[in-house]
């Protein structure tokens, strides 16, 4: 492998591995502020004078000029070579160390010259934006409440649909390969002419942990879809292991003593707006176990901030399942769920800063929607039910590593189990026992209840993901508001979900390949791809397919809903709570028609 890979493969232990536990395990650790301080191993003394910034993956010695990050710290305290080193810690994290190999100096100068383009086409959008050719996206900014201060500080700009951006990339002798490489052009198949990538959008540049430049998030200013487009993953961009904003957020929220992760990059922009600028979220994907351990560099237990829809809850509901195995003791998320449906900046602009950070801070732990996810949909009347429950459980805590986690976790769950499913009362007021976290999560698992794709819609949309794996993550999210009835259709498309989480930039060769290879042997039974490639021969095609069947579902399920609660109004027999349930169901309706 290249010496790129090697690059790479240093840039994945760095952000999988914590500075604080390596160094901790040589010399005693103690938190001052956002750093941890300690005397320096490598030269005596008195006064600790030794620095590590568990955020910026460095440590420094004042006292003797000692600086690095863990592979130097490992081959400085422990005399290993880099290859040792690098060695030590693969086997930490389970991971094999790719072969080293010479590499010219084009290639060695390759990866800085991938930075310098990025920043080229940053620097176009952002004039862009302010040319007559921007106005529109420049208006739309102002309009989401976006002032010049902000649209400065986040490098906002607008992408024309003029493919000027393969003009002024191609006058600065920048080749059509390396454009492409980079995600800024695509070049389409049968030989026809590239053109920009992001076409007609307003562009939110993302940055690394240094402030470069790395990729893009272009947002459309109408409904047309899809909303957000995001770059592919490209030399200097992997979207599992980026938060957007982490550059700003990382000091502001060890200062805060809070990190908050939101589901979009409207939403961090619209906190900064008012005064909290300690936001990140993830690019277009369900929470990563990457991006996850990125934030716990910054605080111990961030706050997951979701919509309280149904989307929101199953996105909380994902990032579960992707923490579990990483718990540590003193380590974990805690969840917000906005009332109402609203989205930060809705929330921000209708009840100010003060009462969005009291939701902030109410939140829901962890364990409380673990048991929540496992109880969803299910009966609890008998003793066969109870127990099924209790053996579900069991299997969600086997995923935690840490054994000590996992021992409370244990002890949690069992305490759950016998005060919710066997009904342990107070004995003096007669009431059960709830917390006010545990009412919270079920009416919000209540109000977040998944809409049945039937047999037929399923097999489609699954079908479609396999023709065109692109579609996977932009309907990643979307799929968490739907149930797949059929149970090994459920697991087919869940073994997609975790082959795209696993391989990046895929096509449908390549997704067979990976699936033949995988236990599901008769996998091509369960979908047809022959239909679908007939009805739709190009992804613009299949996305308007996809969107048209799924409103279809949407409607249908919506109008069974109000039918329902329109017939409890008619009886006479209701409360407010039916009646704002009947406005809203009809709301939503609507908003749908309109959107689509």
């Amino acid at each position: 492998m290249a010496n790129t890979d090697m690059q790479r493969f240093c840039d994945e232990l760095r952000a999988k591995i914590s500075i604080v536990d390596v160094i901790s395990a040589k010399i005693k650790l103690v938190r001052k502020g956002r750093e941890y301080q300690a005397c320096c191993p490598f030269h005596n003394e008195k006064t600790p004078s030794f620095t590590v910034n568990e955020a910026k993956g460095f440590y420094h010695c004042f006292g003797c000029g000692a600086h690095g990050d863990i592979i130097k710290f490992e081959m400085e305290a422990n005399g290993l070579s880099f290859i040792d080193a690098v060695e030590k810690l693969a086997h930490k994290v389970g991971l094999q160390v790719p072969r080293l190999s010479q590499e010219s100096k084009e290639q060695q100068e390759k990866r800085a010259t991938a930075y310098d383009i990025m920043e080229m086409a940053a620097k176009y959008f952002e004039k862009i934006l302010r040319l007559p050719e921007g106005r529109e996206g420049l208006n739309y900014l102002y309009s989401r409440g976006f002032a010049d201060d902000i649209i400065t500080r986040f490098r906002l700009g607008f992408a024309p649909s003029n493919n000027g951006l393969k003009a002024l990339l191609n006058s600065r002798g920048i080749t059509e390969k390396e454009m492409a490489e980079l995600g800024l052009i695509a070049i389409p198949e049968g030989g026809r002419t590239s053109h920009d990538f992001f076409r007609n959008r307003v562009m939110i540049p993302i940055f690394d942990k240094r402030g470069k430049v790395i990729a893009f998030g272009g947002r459309v200013m109408d409904k047309s879809q899809p909303k957000y487009l995001n770059s592919p993953e490209t030399p200097v961009f992997n979207k599992r292991r980026v938060l957007y904003n982490y550059n700003y957020a990382r000091d502001l929220g060890y200062d805060a003593k809070n990190l908050i992760i939101c589901e979009g990059y409207m939403d961090v922009i619209a906190m900064d707006k008012y005064g909290i600028g300690y936001a990140v979220a993830p690019l277009g994907t369900a929470l990563t176990e990457d991006q996850i351990q990125e934030a716990w560099k910054v605080v111990p237990e961030p706050v997951c901030c979701f919509d309280g829809d149904s989307a929101g809850i199953r996105a909380a509901i994902r990032s579960v399942d992707r923490v579990l195995p990483l718990l540590k003791p003193g380590y974990s998320l805690q969840y917000a769920f906005l009332p109402d449906k609203m989205d930060p900046d809705e929330f921000l602009k209708a009840k100010g800063k003060d009462e969005f950070l009291k939701t902030i801070n109410s939140t829901v732990p962890l364990k409380d929607l673990l048991w929540r996810k496992t109880l969803e949909g299910k009966n609890t009347a008998t003793p066969e039910q109870k127990a099924l429950i209790e053996k579900e459980i069991k299997a969600e805590i086997a995923l935690i590593k840490d054994e000590t986690v996992k021992a409370y976790y244990i002890r949690e769950m069992k305490n759950k189990v016998y005060e919710e499913l066997a009904g342990t009362r107070n004995t003096i007021s007669g009431n059960y026992h709830r917390s006010s976290s545990a009412v919270k999560t079920q009416k919000l698992f209540a109000a977040a209840a998944k809409t049945d794709l039937d047999d037929l819609v399923a097999k489609y949309v699954v079908s479609a993901f396999v023709c065109y794996p692109q579609l996977i993550e932009e309907w990643e999210e979307k799929m968490l508001s739907f149930s797949i009835k059929d149970v090994r259709l459920r697991e087919f498309y869940q073994q997609l979900l975790d082959i795209s989480h696993d391989n990046s930039l895929i096509d449908e060769d390549q997704i067979a390949s990976l699936l033949d290879a995988c236990p599901m042997t008769d996998w091509r039974k369960m979908v047809d791809t022959r239909i679908i490639k007939k009805q739709c021969p190009d992804i613009t095609k299949m996305r308007a397919q996809l969107r048209e069947r799924i409103l279809e579902v949407q409607l249908k399920q919506l109008e069974i809903d109000i039918q329902t609660v329109k017939a409890k109004l008619e009886s006479g027999d209701f409360s407010d709570e039916d009646y704002n349930r009947y406005e809203s169901l009809k709301k939503e309706r609507d908003s749908l028609i309109e959107s689509n």
